[in-house]
């Protein structure tokens, strides 16, 4: 089967997509599949191209057997929504151009968090005459506006009547987590043509391993009790409560609160910790994605932390998964939600309401003292990431895209 897939995130950027379509891809293209991306120059999320690469009408290059070509857009960081939005577009169309050249596919494919991705893969797969499928994994534009950076405008409701075409002309859904399908269904998409295929860890990657310690050193946190946060620094992860916890933790030598990534927050985070002269916070630039499970093996807990919005109780962050697979305990500060039930399915960690540094500081303060219940989480997690491994993801969508080829309705594949 041949495999075009429309993505404005890949690697050597890091972020959820980026890895998300790699990995699923490699995996494809392991199982004799031929799988083409059109993405654009990687920048995301500081809106810098990476060394390396150029901001050019098209590059191709072939990373691990999948055909990937690069296509000029309007480059922005991941912050404010004019300029997003600009990037956004000219991304549809310079990808959607690029997507009727090649080898005809079988299939088309575009991934969210923002859909105009998705128009230009509904446009090529239209003009090519093959089936178009719609990854959903954020609900855009009902989020922008929880945070509060749209309102619901005349512009707000055309974007929604577009966001509910792609889902109705697509041949299928594939959605990341229930509450994703649940809230089509309620809007009126049929539920049988949506997937629910959560998302995973690449295993041979992520696994237990010990503290790097010269890492460890270069950062002074070789005899510490380590709160790692590793991930985008951005609008919806409110990380100022972290910085709010750890100076209400000061007093205790032992604990440090380790960052790790970019986002549009960044900058503002690492003010705000140096304004209150915090000991016990490190941050690190964003790493190459070889080097993330070395730093995760710097951490005791994995922090996985947002904004107490409704819509982020229908999310499930991709780092509980990396976590799992390092075989961490995980300390959740979310929205009573989707997350919260993979977390007490799993038994790998503890849940804490969003919006609680109080809360989060006692948690972290209770685990540092009490390191057997540190051990008990994280034997829970270690053991619950087979269940959610990127291999098996990458086998339950590709069983929605032969059946979607075939011309069947959506397989709701489900993990159990």
């Amino acid at each position: 089967m041949n495999i075009l897939f429309l993505t404005e995130n890949f690697p050597p950027e890091t972020n959820a997509a980026a890895t998300r379509v790699y990995e699923r891809a490699a995996y494809w293209v392991r199982w004799g599949q031929q799988v083409s991306v059109v993405t654009c120059a990687p920048n995301f999320p500081v809106g810098k191209v990476f060394p390396g690469y150029r901001n050019g009408w098209y590059r191709r290059e072939i990373v691990d057997g999948i055909r990937v070509g690069r296509v000029k857009t309007f480059v922005a960081a991941n912050e404010g929504f004019f300029l997003r939005t600009l990037d956004f577009l000219s991304f549809m169309v310079s990808g959607g151009v690029a997507g009727l050249f090649g080898p005809r596919p079988d299939v088309v494919v575009a991934t969210s968090p923002q859909f105009f991705a998705a128009v230009a893969g509904w446009g090529v797969a239209g003009l090519r005459r093959r089936p178009f499928l719609f990854e959903l994994s954020d609900l855009w534009p009902s989020n922008i506006v929880d945070l509060g950076v749209m309102k619901r405008n005349l512009l707000y409701r055309g974007l929604e009547r577009l966001e509910l075409f792609l889902y109705r002309r697509s041949a299928a859904v594939v959605a990341l987590t229930r509450a994703f399908k649940e809230d089509l269904t309620r809007r009126g998409v049929g539920p049988e043509k949506i997937a629910v295929v959560i998302n995973g860890v690449d295993l041979p990657r992520y696994r237990r391993r010990e503290r790097n310690e010269a890492l460890a050193q270069q950062h002074g946190l070789s005899q510490s009790f380590v709160v790692g946060y590793v991930g985008t620094h951005g609008l919806a992860h409110e990380l100022e409560n972290v910085l709010a916890a750890a100076d209400s933790l000061r007093v205790h030598p032992r604990i440090r609160f380790l960052f790790v990534g970019a986002g549009a927050r960044r900058e503002a985070l690492m003010r705000e910790a140096l304004q209150r002269k915090l000991p016990n916070t490190v941050f690190v630039p964003p790493q190459p994605k070889e080097a993330m499970p070395d730093y995760w093996s710097l951490c005791d807990v994995a922090l996985v932390h947002l904004k107490n919005l409704p819509t982020y109780a229908t999310v499930i962050p991709s780092k509980m998964f990396e976590a799992m697979g390092m075989g961490l305990p995980l300390l959740l500060v979310a929205p009573e939600g989707e997350a919260q039930r993979i977390l007490g399915e799993s038994g790998s960690g503890r849940w804490v309401p969003a919006g609680r540094p109080d809360l989060l500081a006692a948690a972290v303060e209770e685990w540092a003292e009490q390191p057997d219940l540190v051990r008990q989480y994280a034997t829970g997690s270690e053991a619950a990431a087979p269940r959610y491994s990127r291999e098996r993801q990458a086998r339950d969508f590709l069983t929605v895209l032969e059946g979607a080829v075939r011309g069947a309705r959506a397989v709701p594949v489900e993990l159990q």
